[in-house]
């Protein structure tokens, strides 16, 4: 399952940076997530390095974008491929 963040976002860009995959960017209002980019940080880390550092907690799973853990491994997998 990807990610998402809430409107509770406060913008102190301390997300964007520790995204691995690129995933996080500067939204209209606050930092979004790209879902085709997210794995939850699966590939890389034991955590959500962004949910880790985040001191606000506004970013919880996204519903519309529900992946296994295998599912979420493959994208990891494509991702590091195509770079």
């Amino acid at each position: 399952m990807s990610l998402k963040i809430t409107d509770e976002c406060i913008n102190c860009d301390v997300c964007e940076p520790v995204c691995p995959n690129k995933a996080i960017f500067q939204g209209e209002l606050i930092y979004e997530i790209n879902p085709d980019l997210c794995t939850e940080c699966v590939g890389h880390f034991a955590e959500p390095q962004c949910v880790a550092i985040c001191p606000v907690d506004c970013i919880p799973n996204d519903s519309n974008h529900v992946e296994t853990v295998d599912e979420l491994m493959d994208k990891y997998r494509r991702l590091v491929k195509d770079k």
